[in-house]
């Protein structure tokens, strides 16, 4: 086992981290506060080639490989989760599923755009009555000819108003026994007549992010904008969640990463009782276990990640680091305040946000209580990944680095 980070690896590392702390983190806190997104940061991003990072030069990306794709997402969240969130719906929710299942000229309409970054990408799965229970969903689509004819509504949808294009999943066919084969993803542009979308303000993190709904009405989309099969929705989707939660369980590294080094600095300054609170064991037992904590969540996406490099079957992994990382991070922004006692409390401090960030990543892309279940249903032999009429491309860096 080698867990050396290449030359390559280092070198995304520190681009996304200067970008980050140099360009990002100054004015975090205002943005946070003004519960908005900061207009400059996807264009700057774009331009930086870290919405293209993973996707195969051929195809507008940077070529580098799935790991790579891990530490940008540890850097991004260790300053802001509204970062983050932005590569789960842009890279890992929608551009690896247009990798994965996209016919060529779709990945030529749709992926090349969003890897260059000239086009935003979003994911259509959850609705206002329908979370976990998927196959419940109500939105609908109906043959119209050679097109398809769009209703329905999505809800916590993540850069709702910033987006171009949104991976909509919806009933096909509302007569099959498993109501999970009668779901079909299409691909939307967000500029087509009947649809509407709009902001959602008052949430408890993630307030310098978009989140918002997504309203389709009678909307007309040609039968060419179908990823995949009509019924083969839901295994897009949940594939789709495999690379999902890769980023937020990354993401989520990160964000442990940062209530460790806040506490580190803090402690070493803040003096009690006549020495550094750092000194005081209690202190130092929240330290260790934040310490804990990184490292464990590290190796847990690092090797999810290697996994996708091999084009091996990853769900089992990847669902894994994104429970515990997710957890972990909670835990280790709630310690964080506990250290900085009162300040912890107010936002004057990076750690009040890092607790309220960390809150909506034990919930969506699998709540914990799900991910529990996958994991038992694994140990217990009740689960089995069976083989997808498309995988995910292993990476060659030969292949995807050609132009």
């Amino acid at each position: 086992m080698d867990f050396t980070l290449s030359s390559e690896h280092l070198m995304v590392q520190k681009m996304v981290r200067d970008f980050a702390t140099k360009e990002v983190q100054p004015t975090i806190k205002d943005w946070d506060r003004r519960q908005a997104m900061n207009p400059d940061t996807l264009p700057r991003m774009a331009e930086l080639g870290i919405l293209g990072i993973c996707i195969p030069v051929k195809y507008g990306g940077q070529g580098f490989d799935y790991i790579s794709l891990g530490l940008v997402c540890e850097e991004l969240e260790a300053v802001d989760t509204s970062l983050r969130v932005v590569m789960s719906v842009h890279m890992g929710l929608n551009s690896l599923a247009l990798l994965q299942w996209g016919t060529e000229e779709q990945k030529q309409r749709f992926l090349v755009p969003q890897a260059k970054g000239e086009k935003c990408a979003m994911f259509g799965l959850t609705e206002p009555g329908v979370g976990s229970d998927v196959a419940n969903m109500s939105s609908t689509a109906r043959r119209d000819g050679s097109d398809y004819i769009i209703n329905g509504e999505k809800m916590w949808i993540s850069l709702a108003t910033k987006a171009h294009h949104i991976l909509w999943f919806t009933k096909t066919d509302s007569t099959t026994k498993d109501p999970h084969e009668g779901i079909t993803a299409f691909m939307i542009e967000t500029d087509r007549p009947g649809v509407t979308r709009g902001d959602l303000h008052g949430k408890l993190g993630v307030r310098a992010g978009s989140t918002g709904w997504v309203n389709c009405s009678d909307v007309r989309i040609p039968k060419e904008n179908r990823i995949g099969e009509e019924g083969e929705g839901f295994r897009i989707a949940m594939s789709a969640l495999d690379n999902g939660r890769y980023t937020v369980g990354s993401g989520a590294t990160g964000l442990i990463r940062a209530s460790l080094e806040a506490s580190v600095k803090y402690a070493n300054a803040r003096k009690a009782f006549g020495k550094e609170i750092g000194k005081h064991q209690l202190i130092q037992q929240k330290i260790a276990y934040m310490v804990q904590k990184y490292e464990a969540a590290r190796l847990l996406y690092l090797r999810a990640g290697w996994l996708k490099n091999m084009g091996l079957r990853n769900t089992r992994e990847t669902s894994l680091a994104k429970w515990y990382a997710t957890d972990a991070s909670f835990e280790a922004a709630n310690d964080a305040i506990q250290v900085h006692g009162a300040y912890g409390y107010s936002d004057e401090y990076d750690v009040e946000r890092y607790l309220r960030n960390s809150r909506g990543a034990i919930i969506y892309e699998g709540t914990s209580e799900i991910h529990q279940l996958m994991q038992a249903g694994y140990a217990l032999g009740y689960r089995e990944d069976g083989a997808l009429r498309c995988e995910l491309p292993a990476y060659d860096p030969q292949v995807w680095q050609a132009e």
